[in-house]
């Protein structure tokens, strides 16, 4: 089983080729599966996740810091503001970008032109938008997937929704299909090509040239959607 535990550390301005020290959020992940120590930024929590084998020491995991400090620092200030999910705070949904307003003279979550209404209390805003996102994902995920699930004569055993870091979506060999909820917040020819490629693994489940043929016939937005989530995927796991 995994351990984990958070500390901030000061990660020194000269390791890093800059003036002074910087505070850098670490949280330490001991791996029974792990072979060596490495590290990555988890853009979700902003933070650097250095994981250690079993027997590895700490200060081998700060060794590492140290190596790639400026690497760190680079990628920790490159992150996109975190977005909480309290009135006021500007979200995208379809790529549109829209202003969470609480109203607690109404009830549940409604879309308007721009915003995002939430009623009740202002203490459960962030958990029912939490819950409408999902909801929306949901149902924007299920439309999709049906027209093009009937195109190739397919159908998911189920579809999942998850929280995952790196991965947009998955096929699981016995034909569930996963998505990340965040999703529902791109653009929606960018949702569109995601749900695409996992329903024509149903049919493949590889990568192979029969596999690529069928996301073609599918969606049209390959190319720019897989751009579009390199350069604004991350941002889309700091909100919330």
């Amino acid at each position: 089983m995994d351990q984990t535990e958070a500390e901030t550390i000061a990660l020194p301005g000269a390791l890093a080729g800059a003036a002074e020290a910087m505070a850098c959020p670490v949280r330490w992940r001991r791996s029974n599966r792990a072979r060596r120590v490495s590290l990555r930024i988890d853009a979700r929590a902003g933070e650097v996740v250095v994981t250690l084998p079993p027997r590895a020491r700490r200060r081998a995991g700060m060794a590492l810091l140290a190596t790639h400090a400026a690497w760190v620092r680079e990628r920790l200030a490159a992150l996109a503001p975190h977005i909480p999910l309290l009135p006021g705070s500007e979200l995208p949904l379809g790529g549109l970008r829209h202003v969470i307003r609480h109203d607690p003279e109404m009830t549940g979550v409604t879309l308007a032109a721009g915003a995002i209404l939430v009623g009740g209390p202002e203490g459960k805003v962030g958990a029912q938008l939490a819950a409408f996102l999902k909801a929306e994902a949901q149902r924007r995920i299920r439309v999709l997937a049906a027209g093009h699930a009937a195109l190739l004569g397919v159908a998911p055993r189920g579809i999942r929704l998850k929280d995952t870091r790196s991965r947009w979506g998955s096929c699981a060999p016995d034909g569930t299909l996963a998505f990340s909820w965040r999703l529902v917040m791109a653009p929606d020819w960018v949702l569109d090509y995601v749900v695409a490629h996992e329903v024509a693994h149903l049919k493949e489940l590889n990568h192979s040239p029969r596999f690529w043929a069928h996301v073609e016939r599918l969606t049209p937005h390959r190319d720019a959607a897989v751009e579009w989530l390199r350069q604004n995927g991350p941002a889309l796991l700091r909100v919330g």
